[in-house]
């Protein structure tokens, strides 16, 4: 893929992170469900391993409450993996913790679809 491509892809995908943050893409249950691969897992910064169902039942809950604006993404880098396969990386800073950040999105028909994101905390 041209780098010019893989630039405007970085840039589509750097807009959308960190996932689940951007209400702008979505707050209900059909919007997360569009934006969510049918098998969309996550390993969160904790370890833990969280399934679809999970992560929209929480991001519903979260959505109930005014947003936060502390969160900052910086460090974005992206590589092709399979065709329509992309994984974005970044660090994410909180007020409690800097993480690294990987998702995996598929470029469907339909738009953007997260297919698999993992946080891991940066000690």
């Amino acid at each position: 893929m041209p780098s010019s491509n893989l630039e405007e892809i970085l840039n589509e995908l750097r807009a959308r992170e960190p996932i689940f943050h951007r209400r702008e893409f979505g707050t209900v249950r059909e919007d997360l469900l569009r934006m969510t691969a049918d098998d969309f897992w996550e390993i969160g910064a904790s370890g833990k391993i969280y399934e679809r169902e999970f992560v929209i039942s929480e991001l519903l809950e979260r959505y109930k409450s005014p947003e936060h604006g502390d969160l900052t993404c910086r460090d974005f880098s992206i590589r092709q993996i399979a065709e329509d396969l992309y994984q974005l990386n970044y660090v994410l800073q909180q007020p409690e913790r800097l993480t690294r950040r990987t998702t995996l999105w598929r470029k469907t028909s339909a738009g953007w679809t997260i297919v698999f994101h993992q946080g891991t905390v940066i000690a």
